[in-house]
């Protein structure tokens, strides 16, 4: 029997969308669609005389433009005389993405890569020690002029040795109050170390790998939080620190003498190291192309030249370079036109595209500690003692942390796969169910071996769910949904966000478990995710495979819309995959390109699960 070709419905903005907001998305999708050859060459003559570069560029420049406009420009031969290299059509054919290889990339961004993930990595060491934060303020206030005045490798760099100098100082401290100090100023490390690192390898990382790469900074603060686990079996029995006389009921003067405390001291001074690795090598980097052209269009000529080169390290050839250069520069030209001139704060909140991405990523920044992950992560020591002795609750702790790491490691496939939306909501139901598997283990009697089983599997288990989803998946979205003029304070909102409410966890959860007990705690957390659950469904749009600049049309979607198509989405899901009804018809949020105020239902082939931006133009198809 021939296969029955199913039909799609498109549900694109109606009357919310004016024909001038239609072309800005058509030029944000296709800048340089239909322009005649004449028209790029002019385009490369005032490119060439704004931006000052080398005029040996020219001829590498005119070939990036027209790739930029049409990828198969140079598939046939061309009238033009414009020929490409045996080299440049090699590595051009690698970027296809049915039959090259994505991850075939220079080895520089590779190591850019793993500078950001010793960064991560420091962070999450940190974390396995903090039962309080105090960098929320700190890093607001902190991180967007660092950025704006040092760069990214600039404040990474600051950041770094901020977060070295303090891990020491902590090592040293006597009083509550000395630490108190020590951990405020380590936030003056965490929080704009937090807010960049992923911006900056967002800014330099292709399109198709940039959500695997991105990730990078959540998976190895999850590697991190493990060796902070097993930095603290390592040196919990050292001098005396296991014994009944450093017990807690000691008084302080005992509690802090060499041999009752040398051994937290270690564990709080070990992540020092990773720090100073990252500072010694992070300016041995291209600085991100995307910040440079930000200076550059400030009137900074040169910077131009600079990114030009930055990108030559980050892409395979300088074809390639050109490209991208000319790209990201016409598409901040409409980007331009979003920006209405005023304060760049008032401006997240007033210009709609820029509201969408900043409360989509305040909604899954807020979700990662709602959630309750750093709960288990702060206090999984304190809860499995219930279950466990001391040290087994530390060892059981230990394998939380592993746990955490390994399996984010199917999130660098996935997360450029099945999306970033779509990985959520697949993950966060389960991370109810865990969580309230978990609080109903605590009914049973004390050290029996049905509480110890099912605390364990609800821990475990919700770390294998968390570590593929809410854990990778805000650091990414933040870092790429923002438009550039408002990225770093953009992200610096969102790890704000997080880390006021990773420090509200911190201080409450002691409290629920005084006044709910433990099953009433985790209880409380399991009804956030399935609020979690219906704010990512409504709220959060997927952005996997968009450049950065072409998230802009993506974000032009009016919340309604995109809310009426989430529903329609889902009863689809239902029918189609539940019911197993083949014929159902599967509706795909759009941007109209055409200029159109009103656009009703249009025949599309069916594609794969997901929300597409592309060509709605004449040549559509009636399937």
């Amino acid at each position: 029997m021939a296969h029955q070709q199913k039909t799609e419905f498109v549900y694109l903005p109606g009357k919310q969308h004016t024909s001038t907001t239609a072309n800005l998305n058509s030029k944000l999708i296709h800048p340089f669609r239909a322009l005649r050859p004449e028209r790029m060459n002019e385009l490369v003559d005032s490119f060439m005389e704004r931006t000052k570069l080398d005029p040996m560029y020219r001829e590498t420049i005119r070939k990036g433009a027209f790739l930029a406009q049409d990828s198969n420009a140079f598939a046939l031969e061309r009238r033009d005389g414009l020929v490409l290299s045996k080299v440049e059509r090699e590595w051009l054919a690698v970027e296809d993405p049915e039959t090259g290889n994505k991850w075939n990339q220079p080895w520089l961004l590779y190591a850019l890569i793993a500078c950001c993930s010793l960064g991560a990595a420091v962070q999450g060491w940190d974390e396995a020690w903090s039962t309080q934060r105090h960098t929320s303020v700190a890093q607001f206030s902190v991180a967007e002029p660092l950025n704006r005045v040092l760069g990214r490798r600039g404040t990474i760099f600051v950041t770094c040795m901020i977060s070295s100098v303090t891990c020491v100082w902590q090592a040293f401290t006597n009083t509550w109050w000395h630490m108190f100090l020590a951990r405020f100023c380590l936030g003056l490390g965490i929080g704009p170390k937090s807010a960049t690192i992923p911006i900056f390898a967002a800014e330099c990382v292709p399109a198709n790998i940039r959500g695997a790469l991105v990730m990078s900074w959540q998976m190895f603060t999850a590697f991190g939080i493990m060796l902070g686990y097993i930095a603290g079996v390592v040196f919990r029995d050292v001098l005396d620190g296991d014994s009944d006389h450093c017990s807690k009921y000691q008084p302080p003067s005992v509690l802090l003498g060499v041999e009752c405390s040398l051994n937290w001291r270690l564990m709080i001074a070990s992540p020092m190291i990773i720090p100073l690795i990252t500072a010694a090598y992070v300016y041995t980097l291209p600085e991100s192309p995307r910040w440079l052209l930000l200076k550059a269009r400030q009137g900074k000529t040169e910077y131009y030249e600079k990114a030009f080169r930055s990108l030559c390290k980050l892409r395979r050839t300088r074809l390639q370079a050109a490209r991208d250069l000319f790209l990201i520069h016409h598409l901040l030209d409409g980007e331009e036109e979003i920006k209405q001139r005023r304060n760049r704060f008032i401006e997240l909140w007033t210009v709609a595209r820029n509201r969408r991405a900043l409360v989509a990523s305040l909604t899954v920044m807020f979700f990662q500690q709602i959630c309750g992950v750093n709960v288990m992560a702060f206090y999984s020591t304190d809860v499995l003692s219930e279950v466990f002795s001391d040290k087994n609750a530390l060892l059981a702790s230990m394998g939380f942390g592993i746990l955490n790491f390994v399996f984010a490691l199917p999130a660098v496939y996935t997360i450029d796969t099945f999306g970033r939306r779509n990985l959520l909501l697949t993950t966060v139901p389960f991370l109810a169910i865990f969580q309230l598997f978990t609080g109903l283990g605590f009914l049973k009697p004390e050290k029996s071996t049905g509480r110890t089983a099912l605390v364990m599997i609800g821990m475990y288990l919700f770390s294998v769910f968390y570590s593929p989803g809410e854990g990778p998946v805000p650091f990414v979205y933040s870092a790429e949904s923002m438009p550039l003029y408002v990225r770093d304070l953009g992200m610096s909102m969102a790890t704000a966000t997080l880390w006021f409410f990773n420090f509200l966890l911190a201080v409450t959860f002691p409290k629920f478990q005084v006044a709910f007990k433990n099953t009433g705690a985790f209880a409380y957390y399991a009804a956030w995710c399935v609020i979690g659950w219906f704010m990512i469904f409504f709220l959060v749009y997927e952005t996997k495979d968009l450049s950065l600049e072409q998230l802009d049309a993506r974000f032009e979607i009016p919340t309604k819309t995109h809310a009426r198509w989430a529903i329609k989405e889902a009863v689809f899901v239902f029918k189609y995959y539940i019911l197993r009804r083949k014929e159902t018809q599967r509706p795909v949020l759009s941007v109209s390109t055409r200029g159109m105020d009103d656009v009703d239902m249009i025949s599309l082939p069916p594609r794969k699960l997901s929300i597409d931006i592309d060509e709605r133009g004449s040549t559509t198809s009636m399937a």
